[in-house]
């Protein structure tokens, strides 16, 4: 499509790295003003959020090479190439490493955790929806061959040289598939902020919801670098997204379960 906006001389833009950049800042922005609504102090907000986005961006590419583990131990100086930087990483990674980072800070910091996650959450989505318009424009995280009328057709020669993407085929849209549900999650998770009758409910909601659509979405795609698992059974990415539901599950159940209220000593 558009894997890159302009080039002047040895300078380019990426389409994709602009698009994920405006995804991080709106995210973000979101996220701290879904926080000052929750009664969380907007500097530890903003604080959190950018450590988040660095851990995120790094688990993303630790997954990204660790699903592709055979290539990359031949080729290990790929890690460090364009074309790995280009195919920006595992959204599931990424997932991994922003909670990992935000678990520890917020317990440094005493945040209420499950307040804070429900602020973020929704930004989270609108970041991701932004992001993958953005592997659209680059080709990459292309999804399978197909007959089906919405197929896409890559002619980009930038996009084959940058991320392998097939030209000259139709191909199964999973970035705009994804980016279409990861929209419609933002506004169901801001509904939801709204109406709330416990703390985790939104981050719940946001792993099952997300968990199940990416689980769905693994069987259209068909770029290298998801990795596989139980001999070939299902993908790393799959497996993770059903870890993300049975969490969600989880936190939906045990915080909404009704509190033991203890009984009045008696007169």
């Amino acid at each position: 499509m558009l894997p890159r906006l302009f080039h002047l001389g040895n300078f380019s833009l990426p389409t994709y790295g602009l698009l994920v950049s405006l995804g991080v800042l709106i995210g973000l922005w979101i996220s701290v003003r879904n926080s000052e609504k929750q009664g969380i102090d907007p500097e530890d907000a903003w604080n959190l959020g950018i450590m988040v986005v660095l851990c995120g961006i790094l688990g993303a590419k630790i997954l990204y090479i660790v699903n592709d583990w055979t290539y990359y131990t031949a080729h290990p100086a790929d890690i460090f190439s364009f074309a790995t930087l280009q195919a920006g990483g595992v959204f599931s990674g990424g997932l991994i490493g922003g909670f990992t980072a935000a678990a520890w800070y917020v317990r440094k910091h005493r945040m209420p955790a499950l307040a804070t996650c429900d602020a973020f959450a929704p930004g989270l989505a609108f970041g991701h929806a932004l992001g993958r318009v953005g592997c659209f424009a680059a080709g990459c995280c292309y999804g399978k061959p197909t007959s089906h009328f919405w197929g896409v057709t890559f002619k980009n020669p930038l996009a084959q040289a940058w991320v392998g993407t097939p030209l000259g085929v139709p191909l199964e849209p999973t970035q705009l598939f994804e980016s279409a549900v990861e929209l419609a999650n933002f506004f169901f998770l801001m509904w939801l902020l709204k109406r709330k009758t416990f703390d985790g409910q939104v981050l719940a909601a946001y792993f099952i919801l997300y968990g199940v659509a990416r689980y769905f979405l693994e069987f259209l795609r068909d770029d290298p670098g998801r990795g596989s698992v139980f001999g070939g059974i299902m993908t790393g990415t799959q497996l993770i997204a059903i870890g993300l539901v049975i969490t969600g599950g989880l936190i939906w159940w045990l915080r909404s379960a009704p509190k033991a209220v203890p009984a009045r000593a008696a007169r």
